[in-house]
């Protein structure tokens, strides 16, 4: 049995903020002893102290050839470069390990098709992007030498199992970490100078929307659901979208503007989570979108939708509730249900149910799984 091991990661595109790049480091502390020689194999990649960096940037044209020739070039390097692991985080057929972090495809295609138009639909059946990614994510999953799969949510495990021949043996469901301390209900000490930026009254019940792009995220029913909630309320609308305007300005004709607050997208999200009172995410698929885990730390509680990964952590009257992401009079209702509930002590649950999974937590799970696979090497 090898004493120290070399251990690649392939990420065909770098996001200061990603959850593979803050995997990559944390594997990368924890194991330090036993893990001779971390790679990063990209199109890009800031550095990381201790890692080496394979650039693996052929040229292309359009979104096919850029994930393709990504593909043949990064399984090139992860071939010759010798090593033990191979971690992929993208819709690539080799490695020994792929971390699901975007869920299932076709499962996504499935639920886009609901909010989409005849002809949208019909490009999306023809797409031949997404025939490709189809055919990729087959066969990454059905791959005989491919040896744990890392999925985020069990929502997204129990699509693999549903839609590909893959032995469920080697799925692990491990939840995304939270920094506790970091999103901490402390943050309330945010919530007079916010508001009196926004204009929003001290004792105003504020509903909490995070994320980009508006349409699938469900900025559209949450809209509608709004309205239909008690006057006095408020929502905070954090994040960028192309079409933001068109979402400003209906608001505008429904006379709602002066109690829906458009940030557009925050550096730091921190101090809006202290200035509200509940979290509403109706997205209409997200593996398990960590902004869920925020607002349930900073001890929110929180709607979501039956195809949000997050539903996992939500009890229906106890820390939030959940329904379908379309559902508008549902998702009203709920919004309006828990301005009527004890507040307070769906506060406490909301924080008290997020504090199992911290980046401890998570950081655990992992290098024991790494462990394990690299004992087998």
């Amino acid at each position: 049995m090898k004493s120290r091991f070399k251990v690649a990661f392939i990420r065909q595109k770098y996001r200061p903020d990603g959850g593979a790049e803050k995997i990559v480091s944390r594997i990368n502390s924890a194991l330090k002893d036993r893990i001779r020689n971390v790679a990063i194999v990209a199109r890009s990649w800031e550095s990381f102290e201790n890692v080496n960096f394979v650039k693996c940037n052929p040229p292309y044209i359009g979104r096919i050839l850029r994930d393709l020739t990504f593909s043949i070039c990064a399984c090139r390097q992860a071939r010759s470069g010798n090593y033990d692991l191979v971690q992929v985080h993208e819709r690539i057929p080799c490695g020994d390990i792929y971390r699901a972090g975007d869920g299932v495809h076709r499962e996504w295609l499935n639920q886009r098709k609901r909010i989409l138009g005849f002809g949208a639909k019909l490009y999306q059946a023809v797409s031949p992007y997404h025939r490709y990614v189809l055919w990729m994510e087959k066969l990454l999953f059905e791959r005989e030498a491919l040896k744990t799969v890392i999925c985020n949510s069990h929502m997204v495990r129990d699509e693999i199992v549903q839609y590909f021949r893959i032995d469920s043996e080697k799925i692990r469901v491990i939840y995304n970490g939270i920094d506790t301390e970091k999103f901490h209900p402390k943050l309330v000490s945010n919530k007079e100078r916010v508001r009196n930026e926004l204009g929003i009254p001290e004792n105003a019940i504020v509903f909490l929307f995070v994320g980009s792009g508006f349409k699938r995220k469900g900025v559209s029913a949450l809209l509608k659901a709004f309205i239909m909630v008690d006057d006095e309320t408020h929502l905070i609308v954090v994040g960028s979208d192309k079409n933001s305007k068109r979402y400003i300005n209906w608001a505008r004709d429904k006379s709602i503007d002066d109690r829906v607050h458009f940030l557009g997208r925050q550096t730091d999200v921190k101090p809006y989570y202290g200035a509200a009172d509940i979290f509403v995410l109706p997205t209409i698929y997200d593996p398990s979108p960590n902004v869920v885990f925020e607002a349930l730390a900073c001890g929110l509680p929180v709607i979501t939708s039956t195809k949000c990964g997050g539903k996992e952590l939500i009890e229906d009257g106890k820390n939030g509730y959940v329904c379908d992401a379309l559902d508008v009079s549902r998702i009203a209702s709920h919004m309006q249900q828990v301005v009527q509930d004890e507040l307070d002590q769906m506060k406490k649950n909301a924080r008290s149910s997020i504090e199992p999974y911290s980046i401890s937590a998570m950081s655990k799970k992992l290098v024991d799984l790494y462990s394990e696979l690299l004992d087998r090497s």
